[in-house]
């Protein structure tokens, strides 16, 4: 059965703002030409596009980004009772002197802007072609503009498991920052690699990853977004697995004026497993957008979509999700689910599942719900001497949970979980 048209959605005439490439060599010139040739054919999102009508790309497309306050929680960095190496990011540039020395996870990594300064390098056989590839059926001209013009970013390649996790650190500090980072990583067969990242990035922020999982590889992904109550930001993960790959990613966010994270995945090998998963809380103005597109062209392929956000005073969640089943690709195992818990009558949750299906022998499924929080469980907790706000916040952990438990590493999972209640514990006062 097929739920909705694949043909992108035609879009009004648009004309780019002069954009002057960064210099490099000849083959991240070639690619930042392509790139900028595509996003001046889509033209920049607006809110009558079929998949920004929930929201306001407005301040993500404006030539100068909104000024962000510094937030500064006083909080011990997330991570850093890991065992990692450690890369910094200020303003969205890499810092060198803060950073860890880059060989310590015993993979390949370099700067992208080292990188972009050769003729040749491995990286243009990637480098904006899985970003070219989740073109179609939608376009996401912003991740086009990224590969355009970012210069900042790392190239990482691992050949077998890595020693450490990389743990991308973002430090905002100038209330007027503009940040556009692309980092690129391709996991050779059998390879294991764990990205970390945390941190706010910028007063804006536009991010790409674009990663590469070969046969037999693991690739895992956890990301906490910063805290600061005023930040933007657009970010999109492309991900192109290979046979019996995995690919697992998680993403935290409480805070941020306006957060949409896009992950487009593509199944090339039969047996690969993806996970998407993301928890979110926020009030007040937090708008916070989660966009995924997963496509099965491979067999007996499975990939799980677990999202939930808990919202109040006004705050708006949106759900954007596609699983999408090419011919051949039998025996998919998609799941979708996507949850929102509504402190109050004030705040909002908007989903829109899909699925599209050319195969027969599938088993696919989604399911979008939104509620308050269960009275009749509050009202056990506080009838047994729990307060009010303590009980609420207990419901509120165990509704993130399932979100959180696709996290592999329990170690990881642990350090999110405390985290996030610790920040409810001091949103009581």
């Amino acid at each position: 059965m097929i739920y909705a048209n694949r043909k992108p959605i035609k879009k009004t005439a648009y004309v780019m703002p002069d954009v002057a490439l960064p210099t490099g060599g000849a083959w991240i010139t070639e690619a930042r030409k392509a790139a900028l040739a595509s996003a001046s054919e889509y033209g920049m999102p607006q809110k009558r596009d079929e998949y920004w009508k929930y929201t306001d790309p407005t301040t993500l497309t404006s030539d100068a980004p909104t000024p962000a306050a510094i937030f500064d929680n006083k909080e011990e960095r997330l991570f850093d009772d890991v065992d990692r190496v450690k890369v910094f990011f200020v303003d969205g540039i890499y810092n060198a002197e803060m950073s860890d020395p880059l060989d310590l996870a015993g993979v390949e990594i370099e700067t992208l802007e080292t990188a972009g300064q050769a003729d040749i390098h491995w990286a243009s056989a990637l480098y904006g072609v899985l970003e070219t590839n989740g073109q179609r059926p939608v376009p996401r001209p912003l991740a086009a503009l990224n590969t355009a013009t970012a210069t900042q970013g790392l190239v990482i390649r691992a050949t077998g498991k890595a020693a450490k996790p990389v743990s991308f650190i973002y430090l905002h500090q100038d209330e007027n920052s503009d940040a556009t980072i692309h980092h690129t990583i391709k996991l050779e067969a059998g390879a294991d690699l764990t990205i970390l990242e945390n941190g706010p990035a910028a007063a804006r922020c536009n991010m790409v990853m674009e990663v590469d999982v070969a046969d037999n590889a693991s690739f895992h992904h956890v990301r906490a977004q910063g805290r600061d109550h005023e930040r933007r930001a657009v970010t999109h993960i492309f991900a192109r697995l290979g046979k019996e790959s995995s690919f697992k990613s998680f993403t935290l966010t409480v805070n941020g004026v306006l957060t949409r994270n896009e992950a487009i995945i593509e199944f090339k090998g039969d047996d690969a497993h993806a996970t998407v998963a993301g928890a979110c809380a926020g009030d007040g103005t937090f708008h916070h957008d989660d966009t995924v597109f997963i496509t099965h062209d491979a067999v007996n392929c499975e990939s799980r979509q677990v999202y939930k956000k808990v919202l109040r005073s006004g705050a708006v969640g949106v759900f954007q999700g596609k699983i999408l089943v090419q011919p051949g690709a039998q025996k998919t195992d998609g799941y979708q689910i996507s949850q929102g818990l509504l402190l109050d009558d004030n705040s909002t949750f908007q989903a829109k599942p899909e699925l599209e299906i050319y195969a027969d022998d599938v088993a696919c499924s989604h399911g979008s719900t939104v509620g308050a929080i269960d009275e009749t469980a509050l009202f056990y907790l506080t009838s047994r001497g729990i307060p009010h706000g303590t009980a609420q916040d207990m419901l509120t952990l165990a509704f993130l949970g399932e979100a959180i438990e696709e996290i592999e590493d329990e170690t990881l999972s642990e350090t999110i979980r405390a985290r996030l209640e610790r920040w409810m514990a001091r949103r009581q006062g």
